[in-house]
């Protein structure tokens, strides 16, 4: 039989073990809400934001003379980071291609990855997108003035990015040879060889390439305003896409995307979505 004081012994250590647990629990919920208030957005690095990005894609993001990135999709980020607390020295951007971009994110060697990348539904099933901040056209540039329609490039070999808008495009609607580049200038640089016939890009890349080949010319546009560009980021990471949009519609709001797009891309029509609410 138990004893009073076998029992008191059997209650204290009870009372003993259900302390530990509820103490226990405590201190891992205040370590964890410690840890999420150090890092409320869940980033590799609490004190800097890892960018994914492209060396070439001008206006929307490249490399200038000394090395650093810019462009209007640089601009933007940068901005919406100074809105999250950021200075310019947090915001660490890395070139790579395009085609990586994507997978690095979702295999967290970056945060985000910001260079006019185009949302989509099938994307959309490994990386999440912020909302779209911009919109626009799908061009072909070429020497061949005939290229002016999907059924014109029957025999043709029309270069893309690979992994791109462009090439999902391309690979369903044009009738000729697609053949794929890791980025721009090596697509250019085969077109101006006479290796391919017609450069697939988006229309802002397109103006800068004829404005710098005279024997180029833009000779297909096709709209694209159903695949906004976004930031991209890890699959429900909600709070670091949260805090973008919000600072994404601030910076519509008052007016900074207006000024940007009016620097990167003049003379281009501005989606009425992006523009200051009157």
């Amino acid at each position: 039989m138990q004893t009073n004081s076998s029992r008191r012994r059997l209650i204290k250590c009870g009372l003993a073990a259900t302390i530990a647990l509820v103490t226990g629990f405590a201190t891992l919920v205040a370590s964890t809400q410690s840890k999420a208030a150090g890092n409320p957005y869940n980033l590799i690095d609490p004190s800097a934001i890892s960018v994914g990005t492209m060396g070439d894609a001008k206006p929307y993001v490249f490399t200038d003379a000394n090395g650093n990135f810019t462009g209007f999709d640089a601009e933007l980020f940068r901005d919406v980071a100074h809105r999250l607390g950021f200075k310019d020295e947090q915001v660490v951007f890395t070139g790579q291609e395009f085609s990586a971009l994507l997978p690095s994110v979702a295999n967290g060697r970056f945060d985000v990855a910001v260079a006019a990348i185009g949302t989509t539904a099938e994307r959309k099933k490994t990386v999440d997108f912020s909302d779209g901040y911009l919109a626009g056209y799908l061009s072909i540039i070429s020497a061949d003035p005939a290229l002016t329609s999907n059924e014109s490039t029957a025999g043709k070999r029309i270069g893309v990015i690979q992994g791109t808008l462009q090439e999902i495009y391309a690979e369903k609607n044009l009738k000729g040879d697609i053949v794929k580049f890791p980025d721009n200038n090596t697509a250019v640089a085969a077109l101006n060889n006479g290796t391919i016939d017609g450069h697939f890009t988006d229309y802002e890349s397109a103006k800068q390439y004829v404005e710098r080949y005279k024997n180029l010319k833009i000779t297909m546009n096709v709209p694209s305003f159903d695949a906004p560009a976004g930031f991209v980021v890890k699959k429900g990471n909600d709070a670091f896409r949260e805090a973008l949009n919000k600072a994404l519609h601030e910076a519509m709001d008052d007016g900074t995307w207006k000024r940007l797009h009016e620097k990167w891309f003049p003379g281009t029509p501005m989606p009425d979505q992006y523009l200051p609410k009157k």
